[in-house]
């Protein structure tokens, strides 16, 4: 069964890490690049990532000028919901960027010593906003 806006736009705002598709290509030839990836969101506004500022990634996204994030979970019933849309804005990353997206996802005794290592030896980074378009959500109901 299909989930409301409401429920989708709090499904999506729980921090799962969601699986990020990008495409790759205009032959065709190539399957879009699909990795996990840590994003921030709130219902009703635009969503959030991270990237290193020359990879692959930010490459490609700025490339297609949009990308999909797809988040899922299997308790207490299985559910996803896949979000599409163009990238609105991108940005260089800062110290409060890594704090907010780490905070989400790491314990908070964990959140200082992952933001050191990170803003130290992952390189420049990027924020790029995506503003959703297309949902798709389901709940299939309990294992």
């Amino acid at each position: 069964m299909a989930l409301d806006r409401t429920e989708r736009e709090q499904f999506l705002a729980e921090p799962h890490v969601a699986a990020i598709a990008i495409s790759s290509g205009a032959d065709g030839e190539r399957a879009p690049l699909t990795l996990p990836i840590w994003y921030q969101y709130a219902p009703g506004g635009d969503i959030w990532i991270m990237t290193g500022r020359d990879s692959r990634k930010a490459q490609l996204i700025k490339e297609a000028g949009r990308f999909s994030l797809m988040v899922d979970r299997l308790d207490p019933t299985i559910r996803y919901v896949s979000v599409e849309g163009p990238v609105v804005s991108i940005e260089a990353a800062s110290r409060e960027h890594l704090v907010e997206v780490a905070s989400r996802y790491l314990p908070a005794e964990k959140v200082d010593g992952y933001v050191d290592f990170a803003w130290r030896d992952h390189g420049e980074q990027l924020v790029i906003h995506m503003r959703p378009e297309r949902w798709l959500s389901s709940d299939l109901g309990a294992v």
